[in-house]
């Protein structure tokens, strides 16, 4: 805006050679900054100078210079920022960054990102084959790094992050096991069959395994690769043709995460001192992450409600008194559940310790993964209709809606409730029905 005297209070403009209008200004800090861009007519240049000044009084304004800054850059230095980052979610962001967004918008200047340029980067991923969980983990990091820079650094006026839907993870449902089922894996993870493989000059392998009575067979063909040959023997134990071992140092740990709904990392954290079987509870104090070069830390659970007390059924007590007896040192801090080697157990490989794939799919569910033993403890707690409080206790959240995903999940608890309904109708009217007789007897609307 021009004083009396023609001469503005706040920047100047000046008409370049070209015939255009350039605007200067003074930033908050005081420096002199130039538009980044030129206008046609000098009331033009009037209008973007007005603007900004308000930009600038109402605290909305950002400096053009630092939108040139490259997403790639701003991006690494916002998550080395970000120290209070669990190890594990750490190690997922930069992996999110280097694979799925430095490659495609790690060179866009900031100022430059657009809604329809995120749009068309979700695409690009999509027809590389990325999965929509993928997608949308690395949409929602974008988003939280592009809102840091609207909000706490004023560099950007509007997330250009704005793609509906884009950040939800439509995942698929997970299985959950019935308690026989639990108790049949719990025995089928230390169960191997016994055989072995030989690699032929050929490149086949030849199988041979042992048979009720200690007898060793060849079996009668061979095979194109170790996982035919694999599969054949393990075929051969389920069917009874071949003789098996059993190693049962695992079958309280099923048992243990399926019935106290603990996480990886706290049920391999148990010390001794952490159950107490005469009071069947079990207390969650610590929990173990495992980093991506192997290092094992030792830190707080997931959430502030992770440390928590959890009650177990009493049927699961005979199993963990046998672990602590049989694989448990003495110590009140040894660890309740062991490598091999004496350390603690390891994520990376307990897939192939416990052959997995094997025992899951002989159980009939191929595609169960070890969360899904805590996701099926919770359902039977849901099931039992406890409150929402106890639930979110048991389970270590601190917010309502995991709790509430299983309670509506639950055909049990609302079972029980029309059981309930109907033996409230039933003591009403129950008696009267009867006086009555038949369908003479029965409740119809009054008008």
């Amino acid at each position: 805006m021009a004083n009396k005297d023609g001469h503005r209070r706040f920047g100047n403009i000046r008409k370049r050679e070209s015939g255009r209008y350039q605007v200067r200004y003074p930033g908050p800090d005081g420096r002199m900054r130039t538009a980044p861009k030129t206008f046609a007519t000098k009331r033009d240049a009037e209008r973007a100078l007005t603007l900004i000044e308000a930009q600038i009084l109402s605290g909305e304004w950002t400096d053009p210079e630092r939108a040139k800054v490259r997403l790639g850059v701003y991006a690494a230095l916002w998550l080395d920022q970000r120290q209070g980052l669990r190890p594990r979610t750490r190690e997922l962001y930069a992996w999110l960054l280097r694979k799925h967004i430095e490659p495609h918008l790690g060179g866009v200047a900031l100022g430059t990102l657009s809604t329809p340029m995120v749009r068309e980067w979700l695409t690009t991923l999509a027809d590389a084959g990325v999965g929509a969980t993928s997608r949308a983990k690395a949409y929602r990091l974008l988003r939280a790094v592009l809102m840091t820079a609207v909000v706490e650094d004023k560099i950007l006026t509007r997330n250009p992050c704005q793609v509906r839907g884009a950040g939800t993870e439509n995942a698929e449902e997970r299985p959950t096991l019935t308690v026989a089922q639990v108790f049949e894996l719990a025995e089928r993870v230390g169960v191997r069959p016994v055989g072995n493989f030989r690699k032929l000059d050929s490149g086949e392998y030849r199988l041979r395994y042992r048979v009720k009575g200690g007898v060793t067979r060849r079996y009668p063909k061979t095979f194109r690769t170790r996982v035919e040959a694999e599969r054949t023997l393990w075929k051969l134990a389920e069917d009874g043709h071949a003789d098996t071992i059993q190693d049962d140092r695992l079958r309280a740990f099923i048992l243990l995460a399926t019935f106290a709904s603990l996480r990886w990392g706290e049920i391999t954290a148990l010390r001794r001192c952490d159950l107490d079987l005469a009071a069947r509870t079990v207390r969650v104090r610590h929990a173990y992450v495992e980093r991506a070069n192997g290092q094992m830390l030792l830190g707080p659970p997931k959430s502030k409600a992770g440390v928590r007390t959890v009650m177990i059924p009493a049927a699961i007590v005979p199993a963990l008194v046998g672990h602590l007896d049989k694989y448990t040192k003495k110590e009140a801090d040894a660890l309740v559940f062991m490598g091999i080697k004496g350390g603690p157990l390891r994520r990376s490989g307990f897939n192939k310790v416990t052959n997995w794939k094997h025992a899951t799919a002989a159980l009939g569910v191929p595609n169960l993964h070890f969360h899904d033993l805590r996701h099926t403890g919770n359902q039977l707690a849901a099931d039992m209709g406890v409150s929402t409080k106890n639930l979110m206790a048991r389970m270590g959240h601190d917010n309502e809606r995991a709790a509430l995903r299983y309670q509506h999940r639950s055909a049990k608890g609302d079972r029980a409730i029309a059981d309930g309904l109907d033996a409230l109708v039933q003591a009403e009217w129950g008696e009267d029905d009867e006086d009555e007789g038949g369908a003479a007897g029965a409740l119809v609307p009054v008008a």
